[in-house]
């Protein structure tokens, strides 16, 4: 079996006025995670920025930084408002160029009608590489580990996964699953010990409590990892829960 390489950090930085002021509810998150579940891969961290050109710029610079594999959605295109281009730019220290590849494809597609204004889409960052567009031809870009695609779902997501398939296939690994179990009247503090114990003893898979919301006195512990010592952490949880007669209630997995 080819060895997998240690996982990445996978954020996404949301980008958009109307998300922050509630005319748009995000579509991209819930997507993303479905995308890189099926990889076996998660995310880590998610950003939500105006389209304020400063307030981009200091982000993408922070998250440029780091190590970490980033998708940005939204504000690539030629109207005035799209200020995405110029932000990598100017956090990535480097100028505007009009990529050659990118406009070898925007002149295929548009012919004579390729404008100036059209030609605006591929002015990237330099060094940046082009990200194919399934839908409409019109690319995105990938600067290093940035990856910067339209706001529009139906161009972006293809576009992520061709991405995570080109770029990132040595880190795609064994899917991952989630053992749940419900407790009981029960509280919190009752199960603290109880739930350190099994954590400590498993440490290669992730343990989480939560609430529920509906008001009920119902806790949902939730085990996630590999299935081997997922399915042996979730033994032993469920045995420990037994072993301190905490009355349980439904079992599943997802």
């Amino acid at each position: 079996m080819t060895a997998v390489e240690p996982r990445p950090s996978i954020g996404i930085v949301l980008i958009g006025d109307e998300m922050l002021s509630g005319k748009r509810v995000d579509k991209h998150m819930p997507k993303v995670i479905e995308l890189l579940k099926g990889r076996g891969l998660s995310l880590t961290w998610a950003r939500f920025v105006s389209d304020d050109g400063d307030v981009l710029t200091s982000n993408l610079a922070q998250t440029m930084a780091s190590e970490d594999i980033v998708f940005s959605f939204g504000g690539i295109g030629a109207t005035p408002d799209d200020r995405t281009r110029q932000c990598a730019a100017a956090a990535a220290g480097v100028a505007l160029e009009t990529n050659a590849e990118g406009r070898a494809l925007l002149e295929a597609k548009f012919g004579n009608h390729a404008s100036d204004s059209r030609m605006k889409m591929v002015e990237w960052p330099v060094g940046a590489t082009v990200i194919p567009n399934p839908i409409n031809g019109v690319p995105g870009f990938s600067l290093d580990h940035h990856h910067f695609v339209p706001g529009f779902p139906n161009m972006a997501w293809p576009m992520v996964e061709w991405v995570l398939d080109t770029y990132y296939a040595q880190y795609q690994a064994e899917v991952e699953v989630e053992y749940l179990i419900e407790v009981l009247d029960t509280p919190e503090s009752a199960l603290v010990d109880l739930m350190q114990n099994v954590m400590d003893a498993h440490p290669d898979v992730r343990i989480a409590c939560l609430p529920n919301a509906d008001g009920r006195r119902v806790i949902e512990f939730g085990v996630r990892g590999l299935p081997l010592p997922a399915s042996a952490a979730f033994d032993a949880l469920v045995s420990a829960l037994e072993a301190a007669e905490v009355p349980t209630g439904r079992r599943g997995s997802r």
